[in-house]
């Protein structure tokens, strides 16, 4: 008989979640974490991202709040206070995942564990066996090879940069993905020199252009070099080779390297016990099931959508299978990536379902396209203004008329997102999302506008 029904390797948002789901199951779960509760996500990613971004957005509105007839004077910030009330948040959330595990009566063991075959990991010098194994054990930063990265104090990457003492006075980003931009935007709002160098043409790749672009020029206090490719950094100065082959240099204090993200699929027995790992990560089906049997992947390690939110769904759908396989099949759940939002916390927001109208027709399909501001909405401007940068995109099929792909500029675009992450899930027609009632005045209701702005 196993020790246990299920280990799961892993504490991130996908593993700690999965855990849960199955301890209020009644299954008898390990969870093994060599680090705190939460993973990336919780402790060095999403979340004290988004208090740092919620200190900065509080600085700006004060900078700029005589035009809502509301005059602040005096206003300035306190880094170390920004970074208490970061330590704060994430200690606190942290705990909570903890209380959340105790509770489903999930054993928690902190240490480095190891997947030895199926059915058995090895931890703290001992091998437990479970009937079901889901690996979560999430990603790491890249550092690509740059002559002048390695071993350079003054390149850092996210980690890095959430745990400095000071707010630089030049800042020097790598990268204009959502981690470079919310970044970039962060410490532009603190009052920095800030410059994006991006290799491709536009940034945050994934977004539909016409709204990236919007989002770019909007972005106050950044300015970018787009296609352009870092050659090599000298202590904080960046040089780069820009579109027309001319080598640019840009002084800094400090570097940020936010090209990405990689699976780790290293250093926890993946090749060892037979696991299959592609280009990409883990090898996963849409139900998260591996090569080997009764062993699941979730969250960031699959390299199918490294998201936190996306994790949350890939440990649910492994849970559910090892619960019940046949009502979760019955009920169909499996990850429909095709489907999952994604946002950005800059200032102002963005965020998007589905796709974009580029992607719709490299796929052959003939579609109709919408833009309207948000100042259709009465709420964003009364909070915002009338030229405060923000819009809608909807991308819909001609033919069928369901609607492919809903992108958001502006603020609240990542509150509103799920919806449109609906629309897409139930196959929704224009004609259909038309005869939705939305709540007025909300933001939302920008999406309702851009439904009705497309031509019959």
């Amino acid at each position: 008989m196993a020790d246990f029904d299920v280990i799961v390797l892993g504490g991130g948002p996908g593993g700690y979640l999965a855990a849960e789901r199955l301890g209020h199951a009644g299954k008898k779960v390990l969870l093994i974490e060599k680090d705190a509760l939460g993973g990336t996500c919780l402790n060095v990613g999403c979340i004290p991202t988004k208090s740092l971004l919620n200190s900065a957005k509080l600085y700006s509105h004060a900078l700029h709040s005589a035009q809502f007839g509301v005059t602040a004077t005096g206003v300035e910030y306190d880094w170390a206070k920004v970074q208490e009330w970061k330590a704060d948040v994430v200690g606190k959330l942290v705990a909570g995942v903890g209380a959340a595990e105790k509770r489903a009566g999930v054993e928690v063991i902190k240490a480095h564990g190891t997947l030895i075959s199926a059915g058995v990991v090895e931890v703290n010098g001992e091998r437990k066996t479970a009937d079901h194994v889901i690996i979560a054990t999430g990603s790491v930063p890249v550092m690509p090879p740059i002559p002048g990265v390695k071993g350079n104090p003054l390149v850092v990457d996210s980690t890095g940069l959430l745990a400095i003492e000071a707010v630089p006075k030049r800042l020097a980003v790598i990268g204009g993905g959502v981690i470079g931009v919310e970044f970039a935007s962060l410490f532009a709002a603190f009052g920095a020199e800030v410059v994006v160098i991006e290799m491709l043409p536009e940034i945050v790749p994934f977004a539909d252009p016409d709204l990236a672009a919007r989002l770019r020029k909007a972005l106050t206090g950044v300015k970018f070099a787009l296609g352009c490719k870092v050659t090599g950094i000298e202590g904080a100065t960046v040089s780069y080779e820009n579109g027309k082959g001319e080598t640019v240099r840009v002084e800094a204090d400090l570097v940020l390297m936010a090209v990405g993200r990689r699976p780790l699929t290293d250093g926890w027995g993946a090749a060892e016990a037979g696991l299959e790992v592609g280009p990409k990560g883990v090898v996963v089906d849409d139900t998260m099931r591996t090569n080997l049997p009764n062993v699941w992947a979730v969250g960031d390690v699959t390299g199918r959508s490294l998201l936190a939110h996306a994790a949350y769904r890939m440990g649910e759908i492994a849970a559910a299978h090892i619960i019940d396989p046949i009502k979760a099949t019955s009920a169909g759940q499996r990850l429909r990536t095709a489907t999952i939002p994604w946002a950005v916390y800059s200032i102002p927001e963005a965020a998007g379902v589905g796709l974009t109208e580029a992607q719709a027709k490299t796929d052959g399909r003939e579609v109709l396209t919408a833009i309207v501001p948000l100042a259709v909405s009465g709420r964003f401007v009364a909070e915002n203004g009338v030229r405060a940068p923000g819009a809608v995109k909807i991308i819909a099929d001609a033919a069928s008329r369901t609607v492919l792909g809903i992108h958001l500029l502006g603020n609240y675009a990542p509150e509103t997102i799920w919806g449109a992450a609906a629309i897409l899930e139930t196959e929704l027609t224009i004609d259909d999302l038309r005869q939705v009632v939305f709540p007025h005045p909300t933001v939302s209701e920008g999406i309702r506008e851009a439904a009705w702005a497309v031509r019959d």
